[in-house]
């Protein structure tokens, strides 16, 4: 998947550090790879993100088109492991690994309710 970066992306904006690719937009990139991979699922399922071990390389400015590479290491179950990484300009800036899990999205919800 390729994705754009722009100034909410950036690690100032989230207070921070420069005006450079955020560690957490490009983990949230990485996810939404993942995810894409995992899918398509049965109606009412879906997966969630439940463990980053991710290592930032190199920065990226903004602007900067990233490229995120996920393959699926394992599945156990409803268990799901990804090798995950983001290149810019065809060069690493980022790897590691992603763990999703399969979820029903109904009852994943009905654990945000108040008690």
């Amino acid at each position: 998947m390729r994705f754009k970066t722009g100034p909410e992306h950036s690690a100032s904006h989230l207070g921070s550090g420069a005006d450079v690719l955020s560690t957490p937009s490009m983990i949230c990139f990485m996810e939404r790879a993942c995810k894409a991979l995992a899918e398509p699922l049965p109606e009412g399922q879906t997966t969630v993100g439940v463990r980053v071990d991710v290592h930032h390389l190199r920065a990226a400015p903004i602007g900067a088109e990233i490229e995120v590479r996920a393959a699926l290491l394992s599945a156990d179950g409803r268990r799901l492991v990804f090798w995950v990484e983001a290149l810019w300009d065809g060069e690493r800036i980022g790897q590691g690994i992603h763990e999703r899990r399969i979820v029903d999205e109904g009852e994943f919800l009905k654990g945000l309710r108040p008690r």
